[in-house]
């Protein structure tokens, strides 16, 4: 077992080596074996399920949609938040039961959790029934590990981050309209908060000519919208001096034609003044940014440490919305941080009636083990920060439907990209500016992007009808 040393997590500097990483082919050992899996967390997780699909299908495996039904059962957890730890030791129970009904099920648990010791240490004592443990810089041995699985508990868990794998096509995409695109992995920047550089490793980055060519390739193949993903977009190219900066890989990236460009995420202190300016050029490039905010108060924001102040969030802010027409903001914000005083709360208060975004996802501070803030005192009681985040979601509720209420009555393009969960005579999509939206229309729709006439507006959706 390799598992991180997460004290010596900034002190890693392994080099970046590009290589391809060839699937095995199918093999007799699973054909017609089923599989479900389960993920939780952020888009980086959504994507890493894609890829793990595709890698168990090349050697045989098909997707099933009911655990019930499944050979092998993988879980592709997070670990920003306690209660994402809770919703997976909480779904083992159901997986242990299933076990011992069927003891050929294979039980495999990947993702971020993985990479905490003190999750593997709980596996392996209070869990042993569990397969295979595996971590997030190891994806692509998946099959290998599959092949080699001994009785017992495997745990294939590596701290080396050093490498960006290409596997070219192997990726199962969830959606046939809409990509994710990986651009780097890692983050270096340790908010004292944050569990992701010690379970995702350091910044890396790809290299610029394979992005651009997996975006080419699925223009190529119909796809209207990537979004490029990375824990922080904007370092794109910073542990490089051969590579592009971000404004220059989305320039490239704008050049394709693809005809939707979206990323995520992007921390304050790495916007510059040339990704303004390109996104504000290219009209591919979509206006909609995801802004993480997390504190108003400069107090917490050092304690954070999130290396700006507040008046530069907000000179960042304005700044943005002067230059790029119609843009949409959202952000995330986190309550009840250790030491968090009211001033300190209303701070963030005011900065949110300042800002008015279009959303926000909005948490209270959980804390993760070998984090900095973890060991910081907190004397808060929990009823308080709970009073703080209702307080909190009054304000960034009101303001999206004030936003969402500017589209009412307008025509707008939506790309439409599936069933309404609510109502299946209506297909969904989103605006430009990735506001939610019902349509009334027939599914000869799917994939387009088309005029929509916004007819209703909620907090969290618009409703419209094809304009004709």
């Amino acid at each position: 077992m390799n598992l991180p040393d997460m004290q010596a997590a900034k002190k890693r500097t392994s080099e970046n080596v590009d290589y391809i990483y060839e699937t095995p082919q199918i093999t007799d050992n699973f054909q017609g074996k089923k599989y479900y899996i389960r993920t939780y967390g952020c888009q980086m997780n959504v994507h890493d399920s894609e890829e793990i699909s595709q890698l168990l299908e090349n050697i045989g495996f098909e997707e099933t949609k009911e655990m019930n039904n499944a050979d092998l059962i993988i879980l592709n957890t997070c670990a920003v938040r306690e209660n994402a730890h809770d919703k997976v030791f909480g779904f083992l129970g159901r997986c242990k039961h299933l076990k011992k009904e069927n003891p050929n099920l294979k039980i495999a648990l990947c993702g971020c959790m993985a990479q905490e010791r003190s999750v593997v240490e709980e596996i392996m004592k209070k869990h042993s029934y569990i397969d295979l443990v595996f971590g997030t810089h190891n994806i692509h041995e998946l099959p290998n590990y599959l092949m080699n699985l001994h009785n017992g508990l495997n745990i294939e868990v590596k701290s080396n981050e050093g490498n960006v794998f290409e596997i070219g096509e192997s990726y199962k995409r969830a959606s046939k309209y809409t990509a994710w695109v990986n651009i780097m992995y890692g983050c270096d920047k340790f908010c004292t908060y944050c569990i992701v550089p010690y379970t995702r490793g350091k910044e890396r980055s790809r290299k610029s000519k394979d992005i651009l060519k997996e975006v080419s390739c699925l223009k190529e193949k119909g796809y209207k919208e990537v979004t490029l993903l990375g824990q922080n977009v904007n370092a794109y190219g910073n542990d490089s001096e051969d590579e592009l900066d971000f404004a220059g890989l989305l320039e490239n990236v704008a050049k394709t034609g693809i005809e939707r460009i979206r990323f995520v995420t992007s921390h304050p202190w790495n916007f510059t003044d040339a990704m303004i300016d390109v996104i504000s050029k290219h009209p591919n490039i979509m206006p909609y940014i995801h802004l993480p905010l997390q504190s108003g108060s400069d107090r917490i924001l050092k304690l954070m440490g999130r290396r700006y102040t507040r008046e530069e969030y907000m000179e960042l802010f304005k700044k943005i919305k002067e230059r790029i027409p119609n843009v949409a903001i959202t952000t995330d914000v986190i309550v009840g941080f250790p030491g968090e005083t009211e001033a300190d709360f209303l701070d963030t208060l005011d900065i949110v009636e300042r800002c008015q975004f279009d959303g926000a996802y909005t948490f209270i501070y959980s804390p993760r083990e070998g984090t900095p803030a973890a060991k910081m005192p907190d004397t808060t009681p929990m009823s308080e920060k709970e009073n703080r985040l209702h307080r909190l979601n009054e304000i960034v509720n009101k303001y999206s439907l004030i936003n969402n209420q500017k589209y009412l009555n307008k025509v707008t393009n939506v790309l439409l990209i599936g069933e309404s969960e609510k109502d299946s005579a209506k297909l969904y999509g989103y605006t430009d500016t990735m506001k939610l939206v019902n349509v009334q229309c027939d599914e000869s729709l799917l994939g387009t992007i088309t005029p929509v006439l916004i007819t209703d507006t909620k907090s969290f959706s618009l409703d419209g009808i094809v304009e004709k």
